[in-house]
């Protein structure tokens, strides 16, 4: 029997909730949607746009009519639930309607904060926070001349700017020193001021309203210095508080919000809160990307599958108003940080503000080009060392008659994160574009739905959308597509390299011979392409014969046996790449002087390392760089295995490169000690083993598969030490073998 699934709230987190759950399990419950609203789902980020007259409303429909249609969901639209009885388990409307649920999912997001100014309630009063609250805008703007609107943050400044396109003359009145004071420093917001001063705002600042004036209706406001303002229409935006009315006194445990634990559990089993109405570590988030990534893990624990925590979210600001573009992320406060990177150019009119804290980045500000938006809140995210910053400005401009957005997205790697909002990836756009043959933005949106949210990403999913020859100019190659030809590892065989290693298993070939009989080769002897391969893969998939094929000792092939087998001797494992890692391929800094604590660690660090790796048989060679900390220039971070010491503990990267192609090393994770490090450096090194092509770089293969999936992986405590158990095993064998 399908279980009852409730959800009180038509919102953007409570449709979102529902579409997670369908792709899970789209036949385990049946679905019931209660919406205060009229309307089907729309986007509530785009409401400035419909004063924009850029959008009618229908282009802000996320999910029409026809979608709760096809997917057997109920909405009940237009119908505000009063009640919930824990005991009963049900929900009931104001117009009487009630209905049982097994599982219940508050979604009722916020509700705009009406400050306590006398005259708040008057007529020509409102706030910005619905459609309807558009309508009634543009019905003002019809009649009368002159708006206000209180409040100079991100969603006072888009009203402001729908207004001004509705036709009225707009001023802004705010009670700090200057505008987005939560997310701007006083230099971006002087810009932003006089960008929308040139349009045609005024603004009032360090302004505190005492009252709205007016018999009837609103017609002016008074400020605390005695000055006064005469407008026909006031609009509230100084912020939203959660919408916590319908569960007061029901039982559930309320703070500021609605409290959840790391899985969105409330105080009473089988009730779940999500987005504004919910008050997660003692935070509720007002944005689009803590939203969805709460709605992720909430689908998972719905559903039953296994899930890891929301443990909070990095907030960030995207403000795109008449060309304007303006961006902020993490903390950008002056206090407890320090200034890593600052740049102005008055005359493009462009700011950029990078903060950081113990050598990593904390938070960023962008003005006028926000084109390295993306790569600057994955920074933010993670708390990438400072360093990183050097190698990304190193970058720019290296594309001729190419744009930034062109640039910032060639140097994304495909598992990075294009859209925030909807948590779309570079790769899962790219291949959209490809296998779906996608030629506009809008397509790519219906798609992924990158975009779909805030708009903020559209430029950068614009840069993807061109050919490959813009991108390549930059990078040096266009990401591959998902789907590629397989391509023969030689002319001596029909198999790539893929499939070899399946049909070597299958066929539980254990020498060469083996290999070229089993398996239908051309030639008998193979050639200098596939004899390598064959060794390699016979060698890390633990099928060779060793008695049969030689031994290998420091890394050097003996063919003693060689002959015995039947083996040509071309066919050797001299062919094996082997890396040493008891000496030079250890990289340190000779200029550095370092001696105490840090040396001892590193020194125990480089011996541990030899300890446990030895000399293995590698798809390519590796290089190795271990660093005592983000201050001294190891070069961690253009290596295939870089080990960092840092104030969290020891900080693991692959797949760093050196050469042309240059690639940055991906963080892997972070172990509070020298030796946990070591293992997952180790378990790093197995899975390439085990999954690279023979011949394939360690940048390579990261860049052709699922970074996250490596992640994944070897954060798990269990499968690494598998991995790294197997890497002593084969240690073992060799040495015994």
């Amino acid at each position: 029997m399908m279980k009852k699934l409730v959800i009180v709230g038509n919102g953007m987190a409570g449709i979102k909730c529902v579409e997670e759950i369908l792709d899970l399990e789209p036949d385990q419950f049946q679905i019931t949607i209660f919406g205060a609203e009229p309307r089907p789902g729309y986007n509530r980020v785009l409401l400035s746009k419909m004063l924009q007259d850029e959008s009618s409303f229908e282009h802000i429909v996320t999910h029409n009519w026809a979608w709760y249609e096809e997917n057997g969901v109920r909405l009940y639209a237009g119908e505000r639930v009063c009640d919930i009885d824990i005991a009963a388990r049900t929900v009931e409307t104001e117009s009487g309607i009630k209905e049982p649920y097994d599982m219940l999912i508050l979604a009722t997001g916020s509700l705009p904060f009406i400050p306590s100014i006398p005259g708040a309630r008057k007529q020509g009063v409102i706030a910005f926070r619905n459609v309807g609250d558009c309508e009634t805008m543009a019905e003002y703007a019809k009649t009368y001349e002159k708006a206000t609107v209180i409040g100079g943050g991100l969603l006072g400044l888009e009203a402001a700017q729908g207004l001004l396109n509705l036709g009225m003359k707009v001023g802004v009145v705010h009670n700090a020193q200057y505008l987005m004071n939560r997310q701007l420093d006083r230099a971006a917001a002087v810009l932003l001021q006089r960008e929308l001063e040139q349009q045609g705002m005024w603004f009032h600042l360090a302004k505190k309203t005492v009252d709205i004036m007016g018999r009837n209706r609103a017609q002016g406001l008074m400020f605390s210095d005695g000055n006064r303002l005469d407008t026909d229409l006031v609009v509230l935006a100084v912020g939203i508080r959660p919408n916590t009315e319908l569960v007061q006194g029901s039982g559930l445990k309320v703070n500021h919000a609605i409290v959840v634990d790391d899985f969105m559990r409330t105080s009473i089993p089988g009730i779940y809160a999500v987005g504004e109405c919910a008050e997660h570590r003692g935070i509720s988030y007002g944005l689009v990307a803590p939203l969805y990534e709460q709605c992720k893990v909430l689908a998972k624990v719905i559903c039953g599958r296994e899930t890891a925590p929301y443990e909070g979210s990095v907030p960030y600001a995207q403000l795109k108003v008449a060309g304007i573009q303006v961006f902020s992320a993490g903390d950008i406060r002056e206090e407890g940080n320090e200034t890593a990177v600052m740049e102005y150019d008055g005359i493009r009119g462009i700011y950029k503000k990078v903060m950081m804290r113990n050598s990593a980045v904390t938070g960023a500000i962008l003005f006028g080009d926000t084109a390295e938006s993306t790569s600057l809140l994955g920074m933010v995210r993670r708390g990438a060392p400072v360093a990183e910053l050097a190698t990304q400005d190193k970058d720019k401009g290296k594309g001729k008659g190419v744009s930034r957005a062109e640039e910032e997205a060639a140097k994304l790697s495909d598992e990075e994160t294009v859209c925030a909002c909807n948590g779309v990836s570079k790769g899962t756009i790219l291949r959209a574009i490809t296998i779906d043959k996608l030629k506009t933005v809008e397509e790519v949106k219906s798609r992924t739905k990158a975009s779909a949210s805030c708009g903020g990403c559209r430029p950068l999913v614009a840069a993807l959308l061109k050919n490959g020859s813009s991108l390549s100019a930059i990078s040096g190659a266009v990401a591959a597509p998902a789907v590629q030809e397989a391509v023969p590892v030689c002319g001596c065989t029909h198999y790539d390299h893929d499939s070899l290693k399946t049909a070597m298993v299958t066929a539980q070939c254990r020498t060469p011979v083996e290999v070229v009989s089993r398996l239908g080769w051309t030639r008998q002897q193979g050639c200098e392409l596939c004899r390598p391969a064959v060794l390699y893969y016979l060698e890390s998939l633990g099928l060779r014969d060793r008695s049969a094929s030689g031994q290998l000792v420091g890394g050097v092939a003996i063919q003693a046996a060689a002959q015995h087998s039947g083996e040509s001797a071309s066919m050797s494992p001299r062919f094996v790449n082997f890396m040493d890692l008891n000496g030079e391929s250890l990289l340190f800094s000779e200029s550095i002087q370092i001696g105490g604590e840090a040396f001892a660690e590193v020194a125990w660090l480089k011996e541990r390392l030899s300890a446990v790796w030895g000399r293995r048989a590698l798809p390519a060679p590796i290089a190795v760089a271990v660093c005592p900390g983000p201050e001294y220039p190891g070069g961690v971070l253009v290596h295939d295995i870089g080990l960092s010491r840092s104030p969290a503990g020891w900080e693991v990267y692959a797949g760093g490169h050196a050469e042309h192609p240059v690639r940055q090393g991906r963080l892997i994770g972070v172990e509070e000690n020298a030796e946990e490090a070591v293992l997952m450096a180790a378990a790093c090194l197995q899975m390439y083993r085990y999954n690279a092509r023979y011949g394939e770089k360690m940048w390579e293969w990261i860049e052709r598969t699922d970074i996250l999936v490596l992640r994944e992986s070897v954060l798990d405590a269990t499968l690494r030490s598998e991995l790294a158990g197997r890497m002593c095993v084969d240690k073992a064998e060799r040495v015994t073998g």
